[in-house]
């Protein structure tokens, strides 16, 4: 089955990178989320189109805690929304779920919120598939290559090693 998500938390290039090295994503959208009440005001985040079959919420979202400062309450916050954000009513509950199964990976409180998806705004052009366009850019190899090393020690099977062959 085919659903989507959205994960906020950290700056749209590096999450963009992440959630694209993964097999069983289809579609990485990379932009800015708003959501409801207190959190209206855009965030940047990605919308990530995935198949069931192969990757399953639970992976997304610790793949996405562990990827971001998920316990870290900082300054930029209002930028870097952490956040999954739902498409499906039916999501709501496995999201908290997993969060809190996630809880005991970090020592500090998990600080990533479940709140529903309501719009979305696309990128400029010229900064979408960001990394994979020039991954040897300064930002990408001193804040993204860090992550994407990350996801292949602590998520190697799921990975697209075709995609991360330049740095194993």
């Amino acid at each position: 089955m085919i659903k989507k998500a959205g994960f906020g938390g950290g700056c749209h290039w590096c999450t963009e990178a992440v959630f694209s090295a993964l097999k069983g994503v289809t579609v990485v959208k990379q932009g800015w989320i708003a959501s409801d009440d207190e959190n209206t005001d855009f965030s940047e985040a990605v919308i990530v189109t995935y198949n069931t079959t192969e990757i399953s919420l639970d992976v997304l979202i610790a793949i996405h805690l562990h990827t971001h400062s998920s316990t870290a309450h900082h300054s930029m916050r209002g930028k870097y929304r952490s956040a999954v954000y739902t498409f499906d009513e039916v999501d709501v509950l496995p999201a908290q779920q997993a969060i809190a199964n996630l809880q005991k990976d970090f020592e500090n409180s998990i600080i990533t919120k479940v709140l529903p998806f309501c719009d979305f705004k696309l990128n400029r052009e010229d900064s979408l598939n960001y990394y994979f366009s020039d991954p040897e850019r300064p930002f990408c190899e001193n804040y993204i290559n860090p992550k994407l090393k990350l996801l292949l020690q602590k998520f190697s099977g799921i990975t697209r090693t075709d995609k991360l062959q330049h740095l194993l």
